[in-house]
């Protein structure tokens, strides 16, 4: 079994479900033994494709995936998803070429006021809102699903301070509705295509930059 063939068969399960493909399934689809699959589920992992739970038998994440709610919902015209952070959330129109736009959902953790967004992949959508990332880039892999449950979109700049002092948290980056935008409109290109290259430190640095996210914050 070829490990792209299994990246790539978690990856289409995702992006038609909205779910996660338990591994069995997967063994099931790719025709293969459940102790192999299983294997190669834990060199993805190793690899950064996707996050295992602690059994190593479903994926939790596959970003922009998520098989977690951690904030965001993201609703097509027939499939429900999980927006992993604000991010991934706004990434996933740029990534499901089937999908024109999409409805992407949450709360302001500060005040608990809810938002929504059509987001599509030709423009930015309108809105006062601020993105706030508190792990800095650096560090976002040494725990995940903390880095992902704490980007998230605020009703504005006060309610990011106040969202900060209630948790004791220091401020991380900020940014505004075209730059999220912008953020996620290319980071995942290829993800779903045979022969994806996970950006290496170099690049996601000069990635950043290009679309105007500069400073220590970002810096790998």
């Amino acid at each position: 079994m070829e490990l792209e063939d299994l990246r790539l068969a978690v990856y289409d399960h995702f992006a038609r479900t909205g779910r996660a493909p338990a591994a069995e399934g997967l063994a099931r689809t790719l025709g293969e033994p459940l102790t192999a699959v299983r294997a190669e589920l834990r060199e993805l992992h190793a690899q950064r494709h996707l996050l295992l739970d602690a059994a190593s038998r479903r994926s939790v994440m596959a970003h922009p995936f998520t098989a977690v709610p951690l904030g965001f919902s993201v609703m097509g015209a027939e499939t429900l998803w999980w927006g992993g952070c604000a991010w991934d959330a706004f990434a996933l129109p740029h990534l499901l070429a089937g999908q024109p736009e999409l409805l992407v959902a949450t709360r302001c953790p500060a005040c608990a006021a809810p938002h929504a967004w059509v987001v599509r992949a030709d423009a930015p959508p309108p809105g006062p809102q601020v993105a706030h990332f508190l792990v800095p880039a650096a560090r976002m892999w040494e725990d995940v699903v903390h880095t992902c449950g704490h980007q998230r979109l605020f009703c504005g700049e006060g309610c990011v301070a106040a969202w900060l002092e209630r948790t004791g948290n220091a401020r991380g980056y900020g940014m505004d509705i075209p730059t999220l935008w912008r953020l996620a409109s290319h980071w995942y290109d290829g993800r779903l295509d045979r022969g994806y290259v996970r950006r290496e430190p170099a690049a996601a640095r000069d990635y950043f930059g290009s679309v105007g996210l500069r400073g220590a914050f970002w810096g790998l």
